[in-house]
C-alpha cells in the first residue's frame, strides 16, 4: 500500500452511527408527539419507514432532484403518509425538531476515536459530508470528533456534493495535496466510492453490515480497526 498525506472520512454512516442515532430521536419524538393516537401503531414501525424514505429522499438529494427544503419537511410528509397521517404542521414540527434532537446524540462507530487518535499521529484528516452544515458541526463537536480533523468540508458551504469531484478537488486543495496523495473512506459507494474514483482519489469501502455489492473497491472493511493496518506500519 501506497503512503498518503490526507485521508478523507464521510461522516454520517462511516464515523457517526447515523442509523443509532437516527432511532434514538425519532423514538423520543414518537413519544414527545404521541403518534401512536395519530394512527402510527408503534416507534419500530415508523422508524422502519422513516428509514426507507430518508434513504430514498436522500438519493434525490445528491441527483439534484429535489432541494435541502424538500429532503427535510418531505421526509417526515412521505412517512407519515405511509400510515394515512395527511397532517403537513406536524412533518414540519419533527423535522425541525429531529434536527434540534438528533445532532446531539453520540453514537459513534466501535473503535472510531481510538483509531482516529492513532491515525492522527502521522496523517492529515479531513472529514467530506454532504450533509446540512448547521447539523453536521454538532455532530462533530457534540460526539469529541472535532480535535481529530483538519478540515470539516461540507457540501452546503462549498457548492458541490459528493460524487461530484469538485469536491473532492476542493478537499485535496485544502491538505495541499494532489490526488494521488488522498484517500477516501466513506460506506456510500455513489457519493463517497465512485466520487473518490471520479476525482482520481484512492477509496476504502466500510461495509460494516457487508452488504453484497458487485462494485470494484480499493479496499473493503467492516471494522474501522482495519484501517490500521493500512495506513500504520
Amino acid at each position: 500500500m501506497k503512503q498518503y498525506k490526507a485521508i478523507f472520512f464521510d461522516l454520517d454512516h462511516t464515523l457517526w452511527d447515523f442509523e443509532a442515532n437516527s432511532k434514538i430521536a425519532i423514538s423520543e419524538l414518537y413519544t414527545t408527539h404521541n403518534l401512536q393516537h395519530a394512527g402510527i401503531p408503534s416507534s419500530q414501525e415508523f422508524i422502519k419507514i422513516y428509514k426507507v424514505v430518508n434513504a430514498i429522499m436522500w438519493d434525490e438529494y445528491h441527483r439534484n432532484l429535489i432541494s435541502k427544503e424538500h429532503l427535510r419537511f418531505g421526509r417526515f410528509e412521505r412517512a407519515l403518509a405511509h400510515f394515512g397521517v395527511h397532517k403537513r404542521e406536524l412533518a414540519e414540527l419533527l423535522s425541525v425538531e429531529y434536527l434540534q434532537i438528533c445532532p446531539v446524540k453520540t453514537l459513534l462507530f466501535p473503535g472510531a476515536l481510538s483509531v482516529l487518535e492513532k491515525l492522527k499521529q502521522q496523517h492529515s484528516l479531513h472529514i467530506i459530508t454532504n450533509g446540512f452544515k448547521e447539523v453536521q458541526y454538532l455532530k462533530v463537536k457534540n460526539s469529541g470528533l472535532m480535535p481529530y480533523f483538519d478540515h470539516i468540508h461540507i457540501s452546503e458551504e462549498i457548492g458541490f456534493k459528493k460524487p461530484e469531484p469538485e469536491i473532492f478537488n476542493y478537499a485535496c486543495k485544502q491538505a495541499r495535496a494532489v490526488a494521488e496523495e488522498c484517500i477516501m473512506v466513506g460506506d456510500n459507494l455513489e457519493t463517497d466510492i465512485a466520487g473518490a474514483r471520479n476525482a482520481n482519489v484512492d477509496h476504502i469501502f466500510f461495509n460494516p453490515d457487508k452488504i453484497e455489492h458487485n462494485a470494484n473497491v480499493d479496499i473493503e472493511i467492516s471494522h474501522l480497526e482495519e484501517l490500521l493496518p493500512v495506513f500504520l506500519k
